[in-house]
């Protein structure tokens, strides 16, 4: 009995992978619709997308949260869940803060010299 309820529940979050998967299949995704599924298919016709990166960067409309999120619902690239990439967090600047640390000093350059 545990073992037939697994196997439903295994069904009902079955990895759909954006490079084999049809219209029907993008469709049943909570989060893809028509428009989505379309720019998918599209951009898939050049070439199948090599990870999650290649699937945001062709895709209109898909971005880490959205893909995070289509992740979630089962969506892979290359059977691979999304995992944010840890480069692009590093690369984005840090803010500075205006007020000084103890023991430093605030010096802003006006860009004059």
């Amino acid at each position: 009995m545990f073992a037939a309820l697994l196997a439903l529940t295994a069904a009902a979050f079955a990895a759909v992978d954006v490079n084999n998967a049809s219209v029907a299949d993008l469709d049943s995704i909570k989060g893809i619709g028509p428009g989505t599924s379309a720019k998918i298919l599209d951009a898939r016709k050049s070439a199948k997308f090599k990870d999650w990166g290649d699937l945001i960067e062709r895709v209109p409309g898909i971005g880490d949260k959205r893909a995070a999120k289509l992740s979630e619902q089962g969506l892979t690239v290359n059977g691979d869940a999304f995992k944010p990439s840890a480069s692009k967090t590093a690369s984005r600047p840090q803010k500075v803060p205006e007020k000084a640390v103890a023991g430093t000093k605030v010096v802003k350059d006006d860009g004059k010299q």
